[in-house]
Formats: C-alpha cells, structure tokens, sequence
C-alpha cells in the first residue's frame, strides 16, 4: 500500500495570551481565562504554513519548532481540520526556546519513545531538541519514524559542527542498534531539520549516506534539492527523508519539495506561491515540506 510521509520545520509554531482581547469568563478559574485567551501567535503567517500543509497532504507529517501539545492540537482543529489528523504528539525536548519535534498522523501509533534525557560523560544533553520515536501503525504495516532536529548552525557552521556531529553519531547508533542485525529491512525512516548540508565539511554526511538508508532527495537534478533558503544567497538541502534502503528501493517515486510558501525574497524559485506571501513575512516557514509517496512492505 502507499502512504505519504513528509517533514516540515514549520518555524516557530507558538501561541501566545491574547492581552488585547476583549474577553468574557463566566467562571472566575484561571483555567478557563487561559483557554479562552489561548492562540496561535500570527494568524496571517500560520494560515499560510497551514496552506503548505494541506498542499502537502500527507498521511503522516513529522514537524520542527512546535511548541507543545496543546498549540498543536489548536493549529490542527483550526486549521487543519479537513486533513484529519486525529493522532498527534509531541514531547517537550531541550531547547530553552520550546521548539519541540512533533508528528501528525491520520493513522495510530503502536508506542512513542524519547531520547531527551540522554546525556554525554559531562552530564549535558546530547540533543537539541531530540530524536522523537514514533511508530505508526498503518492499516496493520508500523513505520518506524525517528524524528529529529540537530543544533543549528547559528554561531557559525564550524563552531557548531562537532555538536551537530554528536547528535548524527548517537542517531547512527540508535538505528544499528535497531536494524542493523535486520541488515536494515524494514519500514523504517530517519527524517527531520538536520541544520547542514552535504558537503565535505558536513556534520550530517555520515547519516544522510549511512548503508541503512536513501537520502531520496538526491533522486532530483542537483538544482532541485534545496529545502531552505538564506539570506546571503544560500539554497541547500536542510531537511532530509532517510527511508531504509529496503523502503527505498521498494518506493520508485521521486521525493517533491513543495515551494508555495517560501518569502518573495528566495528568487530562485519562480513558481506559483500563496496569497500574501511577503518579501520576507509573512510566509509558511523558511523551510519547505519535503514528501514522497512509499510503497509500505508486510
């Protein structure tokens, strides 16, 4: 059977008190003022990221920079309602800002596992964010999705590298330990923000080309594998669907990047995008969804 799997850096999914909202509570308990008061920060910008979303649609999506549950159930009731997602997660991480990784699902999930209170000799955490665990039961085939978001490269590329590069080795151990005795057959995918791109200075090289999966993004011309866009004039691939080879080489379909979203100011994409996009805001996300079609195996 076929199912439609996606990753998405959705950039700072938050909700926010609404201070100026003339509000009326019947029940004086906190509870019910905060529900009340309770949104998504940026409507016009969160319509859009819900636009490319829906584009998208995916059975299954694997989120960055979500803030917690209950802004994710929120953005998906007043959303995304039509794509029923009526199984999502999300488990708070490390990062002080509350960017969490998340997943939506029209399918349920077997067992969830986090690995954010995993830590190296010197007690400080290994990741970032985490290395979110989901398996996701679909009509009776689990998918193993390892869901990630490495640190990023803010204080410069090299000064970053080696903590990217902490995070890419500790993933490569979690899925030997899983697959490789299986020599890697399986429906299994490693996925999410790695914050790098393909280079020889890259910290992500070894699990983007790691023998257990397919970085299917390289089935696209070279010209067409960029998923982020930066200021200085850089378009590469940020974002990355790493099914196992046995997925992969069963899926003969091309990944797509969908670029609706993206700010006027990323000229190297001409195409049609959504209404009230700006030269720099609003806009979907600064990352595009990436989303392929898989053949799932018994």
């Amino acid at each position: 059977m076929s199912v439609r799997i996606a990753t998405f850096n959705v950039e700072n999914l938050f909700a926010r008190y609404n201070f100026k909202a003339k509000l009326k509570v019947s029940k004086d308990d906190g509870f019910q003022l905060n529900d009340l008061a309770f949104d998504i920060f940026d409507n016009v910008e969160k319509t859009i990221t819900a636009q490319a979303i829906l584009e998208v649609e995916a059975d299954i999506i694997c989120l960055q920079e979500v803030e917690s549950l209950p802004v994710l159930d929120r953005f998906n009731n007043s959303y995304l309602s039509k794509m029923k997602y009526k199984h999502r997660m999300v488990i708070d991480g490390n990062d002080p800002r509350q960017i969490d990784v998340a997943i939506l699902s029209r399918y349920p999930f077997d067992w969830l596992k986090s690995h954010r209170q995993e830590t190296k000799k010197n007690n400080t955490k290994i990741f970032s964010r985490d290395c979110f665990e989901a398996v996701v039961n679909v009509d009776g085939k689990p998918v193993h999705f390892y869901i990630n978001h490495f640190k990023s490269m803010i204080g410069g590329r090299d000064k970053t590298h080696d903590r990217r590069l902490e995070q890419v080795n500790r993933v490569i151990e979690i899925i030997e330990a899983d697959w490789k005795a299986k020599k890697y057959k399986g429906n299994f995918i490693v996925c999410g923000d790695f914050n790098d791109y393909l280079d020889k200075n890259s910290a992500v090289t070894n699990l983007a080309h790691h023998e257990g999966v397919e970085n299917v993004v390289e089935r696209l011309p070279k010209a067409e594998q960029w998923t982020h866009y930066y200021s200085k004039g850089e378009y590469t691939q940020l974002d990355y669907l790493l099914p196992s080879v046995w997925l992969a080489k069963n899926s003969k379909a091309k990944p797509q990047i969908m670029r609706m979203g993206l700010p006027l100011r990323a000229t190297k994409y001409t195409g049609k995008r959504f209404a009230n996009i700006g030269q720099d805001n609003p806009k979907a996300s600064d990352h595009c969804p990436v989303y392929m079609d898989f053949e799932l195996i018994s």
